[in-house]
């Protein structure tokens, strides 16, 4: 099959990374993949991997350049003749689907958020097959759009389990780390993401700071960059630490790239976002490392989470609800490489996407 994927760049992020990884798979399992995008830094993967990038701006906004740009990418599907069009984002998928009317190829798009509810976002539900990154995404977009069961699949995101396996992680990394940050024989609570309002990091202080009424040897461990509008919050949280005593006790490291050796030093991993997560991919890849994790109850982590068996589920902003789940979570012990692989593997996620399209052509 010859599969086209559109989305708006090809910088970092959730769809940035599962639109690569899915291009790697197409190509190893003798497909032609095209991948459509206005550039980014893992426009290179792409090709490096056996696709073809196309730079074209199905990223812009601008509804006066619109008509032109679906004329264009008409024409360009018209020179690709692909078997099926894949759509990852609201304007790529706008685009296409104005392009597509006339070629008429079967069209597929991804759901993977809880976007706005208008008509702008209504062309994420219009594809031939519309796939949901979690059963929670599934339940929000047939209430507001009314999908119809029968054009849903709820494929969640893969897992790299290469990249995601207790058996490959860089011990000298680990060492390294632990020493730097004066971890060693520390009670590790680790939370990662980048560091914004939504994902409640205030609450995980707080969390930390009863822990240490119990646990001594407790720690926040904080990975994730901050943006330049977002300074003013990282300046609080750290005041917020210091005014409860803790602040030698809060760790920012920064943003990381050995995110699973990190996951799998910690003792306990914390997802704590005021807003549903579509799927929850660093609770996935925690419990991928055997580390057990602790999250709010709502969005897509409700699909990955096994109460009481790789984790515990909070009610969002409740610090002492987030304390006492992680002091039962750090008595657990599970199999969660074999978990992840069954439920949430890369591979899984490509063979479920590749069912898809083979039942459209």
């Amino acid at each position: 099959m010859r599969i086209v994927q559109l989305l708006p760049e090809l910088n970092e992020g959730g769809v940035e990374r599962g639109t690569v990884e899915l291009n790697c798979e197409l190509v190893k399992r003798g497909h032609e993949s095209i991948v459509i995008s206005a550039g980014g830094k893992l426009a290179s993967q792409v090709e490096e991997d056996g696709g073809e990038h196309i730079v074209f701006d199905v990223c812009s906004k601008n509804p006066f350049t619109a008509p032109l740009r679906m004329a264009k990418l008409r024409r360009i599907l018209e020179g690709l003749k692909p078997d099926v069009i894949h759509a990852r984002s609201r304007v790529p998928a706008w685009l296409a689907y104005v392009a597509n009317k006339k070629l008429q190829c079967p069209f597929v798009t991804t759901v993977h958020g809880f976007n706005s509810v208008s008509p702008y976002s209504a062309v994420m539900a219009k594809g031939d097959r519309v796939i949901c990154v979690s059963g929670a995404v599934k339940t929000y977009i047939q209430q507001h759009y009314h999908t119809p069961e029968e054009k849903i699949r709820v494929i969640p995101r893969g897992i790299d389990l290469e990249k995601f396996n207790p058996d490959n992680t860089d011990g000298h990394f680990i060492k390294e780390f632990t020493q730097r940050y004066d971890l060693d024989e520390r009670f590790v609570i680790t939370t990662v993401g980048r560091i914004t309002q939504l994902k409640d990091h205030q609450t995980f202080i707080r969390a930390v700071a009863r822990l240490k009424k119990e646990y001594l040897g407790a720690v926040g461990l904080i990975v994730g960059g901050v943006r330049e509008d977002k300074t003013a919050y990282f300046e609080g949280l750290k005041a917020l630490a210091e005014e409860l005593g803790i602040a030698e006790d809060i760790v920012f490291a920064g943003s990381q790239s050995s995110v699973a050796e990190i996951y799998a030093l910690s003792d306990v991993v914390v997802s704590s976002s005021k807003k549903p997560e579509s799927f929850g991919r660093s609770v996935a890849e925690a419990i991928a490392m055997n580390t057990p994790v602790v999250a709010t109850d709502h969005g897509g982590v409700l699909d990955i989470v096994a109460v009481g068996e790789n984790g515990y589920l909070y009610p969002v902003g409740d610090a002492e609800a987030l304390a006492e789940a992680v002091i039962r979570a750090k008595a657990l012990r599970f199999d969660g490489y074999g978990y992840v692989k069954a439920h949430f593997s890369l591979e899984q996620m490509v063979e479920k996407t590749l069912t898809v399209y083979e039942e459209l052509v």
